[in-house]
């Protein structure tokens, strides 16, 4: 009351006589007042103060009031024996016993008349402790005596009556608050848990510490007000006479915070210069205005503001006054002065020793499943609706039922009523109460304000990061102990045996954002240009008092650090062209730039274009300084449209040195073959997949792309890469040509790029050149950089990549789709389906048309079909021939219908044909059709294939005067054969199974002599030797027996020959009859076989290993002339 007049009444004019009474307790309030009283009496001469005390530092009193005189009373107390009973070595279990043993000697009457005992313990727990070990003794009644007692539990202590000694347990409470009557006896252990303030972690300790000389003294006097009395103090004379003579007070071990708003309030100057009885430690002081600051009720040069002055005028602690003001501005000041005000007094909750359970039972329904603070409020409209309708001896007897302290319950609304009114002094409304739903943010919000260093972060476990690098747990008499939440703010945090959190309520962290942003520290990370918003953002960490509250949100760091902004925005948006819309300036300088670095990758090289930071200094020369982003250069260049043009950069400030006009023509943008232009891209990345030149072939053009083309690259690397191929080389043939520079030039000057192989053509030259021999398999292309071998891009019509590799067979394997080059229907197209006569007009050999946006050419041709003829557009020339012959065959039969049915019923029939189709295993049907096909086709050997209506119909009119006669003739030789190997069947068939590699080397033979492919086309001239050739084999059967060793060796002699022409048929369809040099060679191959297997009879034409080897040598050069 004294100290909230002075804030209308400096100096106190209303009294005449101040006494301060139990000024031993040095509260805050004592202390700020005797300071306070020190200043006011020199303008106050006729104020009288008088201070009263029972143990006091009378010295020290008296001179801080200017040696002000000292009346000392003698009490009428009784004199107390004292007794130093010493320290155990256990101290916790060693404690108790001695406690126990004096107990019971004092009740046997050993240290005089038998009387009750008061004992002085730490805490509440070291009493259940030791009314434990106590209970076991019937002759003792213990009574606990402790501030959180139950009224009905602490009246116990003062009734009389009863059997036993009364043995008093009790905490400093009954050192001066209560004076318990009938006290014979006190046993002292000397310790009490004080409360201290850390002003380092902000923490509210209540550690257990030594007591006072003073404190001793007060205890002892506890037995010595109605008789004689016994002190015990369990520890030694020496370490009492050690002990600090006097508590410290309050001001020196508790939060400032409130004594300096005051100060500051009343105007009384600095802290450290107030005459305070026991200045407090300056680090405290210093927390205290940091505590202020933090709340906004001074600035940080520790003047009050606004709001700290309407903090003043709150008769609560600071933080709780905050709390009532963030809640008049969020409208929820109903809620929290319940709040403030339940936490400005001893929690009413009472949880009696013997019915804890029942305790717990009936406060559970208040209990918010969230927050603490919302069970102040449950409990609160509980407590008024009971009060509005009870009497008070009704009330308190409810309170009693239901466990609450009435006298607390009391105190909480009288505190609630007086905050009401100073709210209202303020001009606070108290709005009526908000549904729970709608408030929790809200209230929540408002106690933050006051609670933000007290704010946790859930770990492990039950365990939580705090503010202020604190480790906490909460409470287990907190509703939120057996589900923490995770985030939450404790209404305390206090240190006993662990660091617990009070009254705690579940959060989330972004209103922490909000609360008080002054508070917060923010730092930022990894800075980097976002191209999508056009501005260099940053990852932003913000603690509170050392806790992590958020982390990683992006922030603009243009307006955190603009010039760090400014350099990324240069280096990474500008200089590397990465933003969604470039201005003018910056289009140009990157097409500019692209053109160079084309050239590097071209010429595979990095020293054209001038470094990184040569163009940032250009553009960091240029820009304003506050162009941090595009919206800000984009405003730049608005105010002024000439910095757009000093913006440009020039060819000669961006080339290190010219490559000269040639790199064109060395690497040219395209390549072209056969009409169509393939694009080309060039990239400088050794390792990548994309490293060297790539082509991109639309897959439509697949097929028709060139085989070997690709393998010469470009001008440009051409030289290089025949190098390598040179140190390729094994080292005899390497120690030849060298210097290899100089041989690769001499060999290009004869060399020019074509669709061949290149490794052949550097033999080729090679040997004419240097007599040097190099042979296919000394090359080792697959050895060489991906680089110096062309990577192949396979698009879609649409260019998206399908594939890629350098293995040009691979991809075309990969890719094959049966389909032409021009699959799509094209309106103009020649294409035609189901052809019964040449109804179409002429058939022009070359037909160009769009795929893929390139121009394609296509060879138009008739196509024998399963069951029909039509005209299709085929990919390449040799194909479309060869398809176009077994068109017009095929269309020729249809029209030829009659001369085709009495063919097919005349050729190779009779019963001794029979036997010999049933002993060669070959089917006369398919053979007949062979027959009169190849009559067909021996017709088409000697002219140009008609690709006229005309020019059909004169060759049809003759064929089909010929037709028969020519079928006759073939099936005559063909029966001659047949007869020839039935009588080598029926010769290998008294063998058996022996000889197997032979026999099944001639049926091989006879097949493929046979076959469709081979019959066809063989042409009148070689189907006449076919009698020939089965009556070598028909010899050969025969000498089978007697000489196979011989005929063993002659077919290793044969097979290489065989096997070499059956891959190069595989591989290259059509073979034979695309190539004069190839069919000469599958007939050679034939006549080989008579000279070996049938020496007696005479070959057609003169053949030997030497020759095969070198019509062999004409087949490959063909092959490499013609890859298609």
């Amino acid at each position: 009351i004294l100290l909230a007049e002075l804030t209308h009444d400096r100096d106190l004019s209303a009294y005449d006589t101040l006494i301060i009474d139990e000024a031993h307790e040095r509260s805050l309030n004592i202390d700020f007042l005797l300071g306070y009283l020190k200043q006011l009496l020199p303008r106050r001469p006729d104020l009288k103060v008088i201070v009263t005390s029972a143990t006091i530092d009378v010295a020290r009193f008296s001179e801080h009031f200017n040696d002000a005189p000292v009346l000392e009373v003698s009490g009428r107390t009784y004199p107390v024996d004292v007794h130093y009973v010493g320290d155990t070595e256990d101290r916790d279990e060693g404690v108790r016993q001695q406690i126990a043993d004096l107990l019971g000697e004092i009740e046997q009457g050993r240290f005089g008349p038998r009387g009750d005992a008061l004992v002085f313990l730490p805490g509440e727990r070291d009493i259940r402790e030791l009314a434990k070990v106590l209970r076991y003794n019937d002759r003792l009644r213990v009574l606990p005596l402790y501030a959180r007692l139950s009224q009905a539990e602490q009246n116990r202590v003062f009734q009389s009556g009863g059997s036993g000694m009364r043995v008093v347990l009790a905490t400093n409470v009954a050192e001066t608050s209560l004076t318990v009557p009938g006290i014979r006896y006190v046993i002292d252990p000397g310790e009490a848990r004080i409360s201290r303030y850390s002003a380092r972690s902000r923490l509210q300790r209540l550690p257990i510490e030594p007591i006072s000389q003073a404190s001793a003294n007060q205890r002892k006097g506890r037995c010595g007000r109605l008789s004689d009395g016994v002190c015990f103090r369990l520890y030694s004379e020496q370490d009492f006479v050690g002990r600090p003579e006097f508590t410290d007070p309050e001001i020196r071990r508790t939060n400032l915070a409130a004594v300096v708003l005051r100060m500051l309030e009343l105007g009384l100057g600095e802290v450290d210069r107030f005459p305070f009885i026991d200045p407090p430690d300056p680090k405290v002081v210093r927390d205290g205005y940091r505590l202020l600051e933090e709340l906004g009720a001074v600035s940080a040069r520790g003047k009050l503001t606004a709001l700290g002055q309407r903090l003043a005028r709150l008769p609560v602690d600071p933080r709780l006054g905050r709390m009532l003001l963030a809640a008049n501005e969020q409208g929820c000041l109903a809620e929290v002065l319940v709040i403030v005000s339940a936490m400005s007094i001893q929690d009413p909750r009472e949880r009696p020793t013997d019915k804890q359970a029942q305790a717990d039972q009936a406060h559970a329904r208040f209990q918010h499943p969230r927050s603490d603070f919302l069970a102040w409020i449950a409990l609160w409209r509980y407590y008024e609706d009971q009060r509005q309708t009870l009497s008070q001896n009704q009330l308190r007897k409810l309170c009693q039922r239901e466990f609450f302290a009435y006298m607390r319950m009391r105190e909480w609304r009288e505190i609630h009523g007086q905050l009401v009114i100073a709210c209202r002094q303020l001009g606070f409304k108290v709005r009526p109460q908000l549904p729970e739903e709608e408030a929790y943010e809200t209230i929540h919000q408002a106690l933050l304000t006051g609670l933000l260093g007290n704010v946790a972060q859930r770990d492990e476990g039950k365990q939580f990061n705090a503010t202020r690098n604190r480790k906490i747990v909460v409470f287990p008499g907190s509703g939120q102990y057996k589900k923490p939440p995770p985030w939450l703010v404790a209404g305390e945090i206090v240190e006993t045996t662990q660091v617990y959190a009070r009254q705690c309520g579940a959060i989330e962290p972004d209103w922490l954002l909000r609360v008080n942003p002054r508070v917060l520290k923010r730092s930022h990370y990894e800075p980097a240009w976002q191209r999508r918003s056009g501005r260099v953002m940053a990852k932003e960490r913000v603690t509170l008092f050392g806790l992590t509250i958020s982390d990683g949100r992006k922030v603009h760091f243009g307006d955190i650090d603009a010039k760090a902004s400014r350099e990324i925005f240069i280096r990474d948006a500008l200089v590397t062209g990465n933003v969604m819309k470039p201005p003018r300036f910056l289009k140009e300088n990157l097409a500019l730039m692209r053109s160079v670095e084309e050239l590097e990758s071209r010429t595979r090289r990095r020293d054209l274009l001038i470094e990184e930071e040569a163009l940032v200094r250009f553009y960091d020369e240029r820009l304003g300084t506050d162009c941090v982003g595009m919206t800000s250069l984009i405003k730049w260049l608005k105010a002024d449209r000439a910095r757009d043009d000093m913006l440009f950069l020039k060819r000669e400030q961006i080339l290190v040195r010219d490559p000269g006009a040639e790199v064109e023509a060395q690497f040219p943008p395209t390549l072209h073959w056969q009409g169509v232009d393939y694009q080309l891209r060039y990239q400088f990345e050794p390792g990548r997949e994309n490293d060297g030149v790539s082509i991109t072939i639309p897959l439509p053009l697949l097929n028709r792309a060139p085989r070997y083309l690709f393998e010469w690259l470009v001008p440009g690397l051409l030289r290089d890469k025949c190098i390598a191929l040179i140190k390729g080389l094994p080292k005899a043939l390497r120690k030849q040509l060298v210097p290899a520079p100089d041989v690769v030039d001499a060999a290009l000057a004869e060399l020019s790029a074509e669709d061949s192989d290149l490794c052949a053509a550097l033999s080729g030259v090679l040997k004419r050149q240097r007599g040097v021999q190099v042979n296919p398999s000394d090359w080792q292309p697959a050895q060489l950089e991906d680089f110096y071998r062309m990577n192949i891009r396979v698009v879609d019509a649409e260019g998206k990549l399908l594939g890629q590799g350098r293995d040009m067979a691979a991809l075309v394997a990969e890719f094959r789709t049966g389909e032409p080059a021009v699959a799509a229907p094209q309106a103009d197209s020649p294409e035609r389906k189901n052809v019964e006569r040449w109804d179409f007009g002429d058939l022009p050999a070359v037909w160009k048309s769009k795929a893929a946006g390139l121009e394609v050419i296509a060879h138009p041709a008739l196509v024998a079909e399963k069951e029909s003829v039509a005209v299709r557009l085929l990919d390449y020339p040799g194909e479309a021939a060869l398809a176009h012959e077994d068109g017009l065959v095929a269309l020729a039969i249809k029209q030829a219908s009659q001369t085709v049915k009495s063919l097919r019923k005349s050729l190779l029939s009779g019963n001794e044909l029979v036997l010999a189709f049933a002993a060669v295993e070959i089917d006369r049907k398919g053979l007949v059709e062979d027959v009169i096909a190849a009559a067909a086709y021996q017709s088409l050997r000697s002219i140009e294939a008609p690709r006229s209506d005309a020019a059909f119909k004169a060759w049809f009119d003759a064929l089909r005067s010929d037709w028969h006669a020519e079928a006759i003739g073939i099936g005559e030789q063909l029966a001659l054969a047949l007869k020839a190997w039935s009588a080598a069947r029926t010769a290998a068939a008294k063998l058996g199974t022996d000889y197997q590699d032979s026999q099944q080397d001639c049926w091989a033979n006879m097949e493929s002599l046979l076959s469709h492919e081979t019959f066809r086309y063989a042409g009148s001239e070689w189907l006449r030797e076919y009698p020939r050739y089965a009556k070598a084999a028909e010899h050969r059967i025969s000498r089978l027996n007697g000489q196979f060793l011989k005929d063993q060796k002659a077919l290793e002699m044969l097979t290489p020959w065989q096997h070499a022409l059956l891959a190069a048929k595989e591989s290259y369809p059509g073979l034979l009859r695309l190539s004069a040099e190839a069919d000469q060679y599958r007939w050679m191959l034939e006549e080989f076989r008579v000279s070996l297997f049938a020496q007696q009879m005479k070959t057609r034409l003169p053949v030997s290993s030497k020759r095969l080897e070198q019509q062999w040598l004409k087949v490959q050069q063909w092959i490499e002339q013609n890859p298609r």
